[in-house]
């Protein structure tokens, strides 16, 4: 009696994880740029910005350095971070900030063509504050200011999928 009730388990088993995989469901990934070579105008030494747009490139996009060796290039206009105070108490203690990370831009071809004139992108978030834990908090910034540093790198190569030159 429990064979027959065994493989009625396992048949139902099988037959859901067969139904699931067909969904068609796929993670999101890095959109498709159409160029393989890509230079960063512009940007900082050792600019954070920068390095979030590294890490946001699909990986068969190379960075070059020469703009002449781009067929893309993202040229950085502005790339600011700012942390300004929301709320304080009566004693002038702060207990919450506004971060802001923001990035003006511009896209041309590596012929210099104008693909994407000027354009801003904006993040930003509020954090609470605490003097007794100022470590945990700076962690805290940290991570916020690398989240939005690389939501506005995948946002930039969105912008760029759509307008870059096809290969």
């Amino acid at each position: 009696m429990r064979q027959p009730l065994t493989r009625r388990l396992w048949l139902s088993a099988a037959v859901g994880a067969l139904s699931l995989s067909g969904c068609g469901f796929a993670l999101k990934g890095p959109p498709q740029l159409g160029v393989q070579t890509v230079a960063l105008q512009g940007f900082a030494p050792q600019s954070e910005m920068a390095a979030a747009l590294r890490r946001a490139l699909p990986r068969d996009v190379r960075v070059v350095a020469s703009p002449a060796q781009a067929e893309l290039l993202i040229s950085a206009r502005d790339d600011r971070f700012e942390r300004s105070v929301v709320s304080s108490t009566a004693a002038g203690q702060v207990r919450e900030f506004r971060l802001r990370v923001s990035l003006r831009f511009s896209l041309s071809s590596g012929q210099g063509k104008p693909l994407l004139p000027d354009t801003l992108l904006e993040q930003t978030r509020d954090m609470s504050t605490t003097e007794t834990a100022a470590l945990a908090k700076e962690v805290e910034q940290e991570t916020l200011l690398l989240e939005m540093r690389d939501d506005l790198a995948r946002q930039l190569l969105r912008m760029a999928a759509t307008v870059a030159p096809a290969r």
